[in-house]
């Protein structure tokens, strides 16, 4: 599969965007208390002011909706899953650009400035914004270094920011997929052939306290649909792992100037594997 560049961001910072630029910031939460209003402040922080900001829960009982409704411009309810309540957000949205982050993620100030900024000047359809972890504990840690090392590899990435005319006219988030709907955005949009584009503004995600098991969850939960995927998007699934394995060699001094970290590393990519291939022989089965 032949892979297009992705126009890097370069100077000037200032993105030279007008008001008319606006950005609907869609924000899936589902009892989000822990992050939900750091989120949501970070959002209205932004040097780019012209943005709504969307909430889309899906039926918080710990005060996520409370929050919500005070910070964002509209908050809806939809599930089922994080797809659907993107989809929910995008036919809200009335910006130029839709921006989707979760609700544990946060953006330092000129996120959105810039990543607009890099989309006007390339006339980009979609921006990659990298993100990089934070939190507590060791596997957190883990996370943290393997993020680090993936950054600006393309097979693993995927866009945050896209025009909203390209998301509805070509449905947005696909609904059968759990947690890879975004891997599955930048196959399509790799397909089509339009413009991408790169910011070096981060995202700041934070996973508080991972643990293995919980890993080992959500990866067997995400992998349900990971069948389907790969007969939709031929070669995707291969193109990751290779470009997982070139992250690893590029950044080779990072995972030797912390030894155990790597170990760490290698251990969690075993099993995220495990899970994966397990959720998928299982979403498989139950589709017969």
């Amino acid at each position: 599969m032949a892979v297009p560049s992705v126009v890097a961001e370069g100077v000037p910072r200032r993105s030279g965007a007008t008001p008319a630029s606006l950005v609907s910031v869609v924000v899936p939460s589902k009892d989000s208390a822990r992050t939900i209003q750091a989120c949501l402040r970070s959002i209205r922080s932004q040097t780019h002011t012209s943005i709504e900001l969307i909430v889309v829960d899906n039926g918080s009982a710990d005060g996520t909706w409370e929050v919500a409704q005070r910070m964002a411009d509209s908050v809806l309810q939809r599930g089922p899953e994080r797809s659907a309540q993107r989809n929910a957000g995008i036919a809200r949205a009335r910006g130029e650009f839709v921006l989707w982050i979760d609700a544990d993620m946060m953006l330092p100030p000129d996120v959105v400035e810039r990543a607009v900024g890099v989309a006007l000047r390339e006339r980009a359809v979609g921006v990659f914004i990298p993100e990089v972890t934070v939190g507590d504990g060791f596997w957190t840690r883990c996370r943290a270094l393997e993020r680090k090392c993936y950054l600006g590899e393309l097979m693993v990435e995927s866009p945050r920011l896209a025009r909203r005319e390209y998301l509805v006219a070509t449905g947005g988030f696909v609904e059968w997929l759990a947690g890879t709907e975004d891997a599955e955005l930048r196959m399509r949009m790799l397909r089509d052939g339009v413009v991408l584009a790169r910011t070096d503004a981060v995202i700041v995600h934070d996973e508080g306290r991972l643990s293995l098991g919980g890993i080992a969850r959500k990866r067997f939960y995400y992998g349900r649909g990971l069948t389907r995927y790969r007969r939709e998007h031929p070669g995707a699934m291969a193109g990751q792992a290779g470009a997982t394995v070139r992250a690893f060699v590029r950044n080779w001094y990072l995972l030797v100037a912390h030894p155990l970290v790597a170990s760490g590393i290698g251990l969690m990519r075993t099993v995220d594997t495990v899970a994966y291939l397990m959720g998928a022989m299982a979403g498989a089965v139950g589709r017969r």
